[in-house]
């Protein structure tokens, strides 16, 4: 349910692994246009898209008797798009989003939940390193499919398991969603410092500082401490860190480079979900009373109530302390 480059690229995972796939365009000259040429022209026009996937604009057609349903909206939009659509009785539910929902700081397995009233154990998520693009290319990747229930979880891995396309299974839902997001602001202040000029030795300082904070923030919250180690965590973060393929790195870039948060939205394609997120994030933060420094810096960019240079100025400036206080 989704047909920007995520949800294509995972509905093409899922037909290469021997699925009848329904993909849901919101548009419906977007759904045409993938019926008729095959591809998706907005998102990836290069991409031959296999024949198990029929593409619709009519959700109800889209969710007729799917036994898994997979949702690929934005985060800050997964509340008031799921209000419209009936799930078929008895299906898997799972969420690609990377968000913290503003407001409420749920995660996006929670607002599934709350809006559905789906047992939350028939909720899961698919997360790690899946940059869209290289997905669709079928180069290699390994992900996580993590749900509170390790049958659910080994049942959604056989699903989405392609001869290209790796999962692992997690039970620990709260710490995969909460890197999932968390990469995402972090990705932000890292494509800032690149837009800045500055290089390698700031990148990895960023990335590695950030998995500090996120871990510091999922203990906070009861998360299994090993999940910031793995696909979800650091794979995640370095994928969306490093790679130029990232919309929240090249966000970041653009408001390093002086743009304004209007202006930089305005040269994307496709939402940075990290720049809704961070507010959500450090409210979390705030909340559980965890010292989040990177991602408050984010946060503040994004409001206009500082600038890059002046939040790299102010981490700089910080007390000193032990690298794992």
């Amino acid at each position: 349910m989704g047909a920007g480059s995520w949800g294509t690229a995972f509905a093409l995972v899922l037909a290469d692994a021997g699925h009848d796939v329904r993909l849901w365009a919101r548009r419906p000259e977007l759904a045409e246009a993938v019926r008729r040429t095959r591809r998706n022209p907005d998102y990836l026009p290069d991409i031959a898209l296999p024949p198990g996937i029929r593409a619709t604009a009519d959700p109800a057609d889209a969710l007729d008797g799917a036994e898994v349903v997979v949702l690929a909206v934005p985060s800050q939009r997964l509340r008031e798009t799921l209000r419209d659509w009936r799930l078929p009785e008895g299906c898997l539910v799972v969420s690609l989003a990377k968000g913290i929902e503003v407001g409420t700081d749920l995660r996006m397995s929670q607002v599934v939940a709350e809006v559905t009233g789906i047992d939350p154990d028939r909720i899961g998520i698919v997360t790690g390193p899946n940059l869209a693009r290289e997905i669709a290319e079928r180069q290699p990747a390994a992900a996580v499919v993590a749900a509170s229930r390790g049958d659910v979880a080994r049942r959604l891995q056989a699903v989405c398991h392609s001869p290209t396309f790796r999962p692992y299974t997690n039970t620990d839902v709260l710490g995969c969603e909460l890197a999932g997001a968390t990469k995402n602001v972090i990705a932000l202040a890292v494509g800032m410092g690149t837009g800045l000029g500055y290089g390698a030795n700031a990148v990895a300082s960023v990335i590695t500082r950030g998995l500090a904070e996120t871990a510091r923030l999922g203990e906070a919250l009861g998360a299994d401490p090993h999940t910031f180690a793995g696909l979800a965590g650091l794979g995640d973060l370095v994928a969306t860190c490093s790679s130029p393929l990232s919309r929240n790195r090249t966000f970041g870039e653009h408001l390093g480079r002086g743009l304004d948060v209007a202006e930089a939205t305005a040269r994307s394609l496709g939402v940075a979900e990290g720049v809704q997120s961070a507010e959500s994030v450090a409210d979390l933060g705030r909340r559980t009373g965890v010292d989040l420094p990177i991602v408050e810096g984010v946060r503040r960019v994004v409001r206009g109530e500082t600038t890059p240079p002046e939040a790299i100025r102010d981490l700089l400036a910080r007390d000193p302390k032990p690298e794992r206080a």
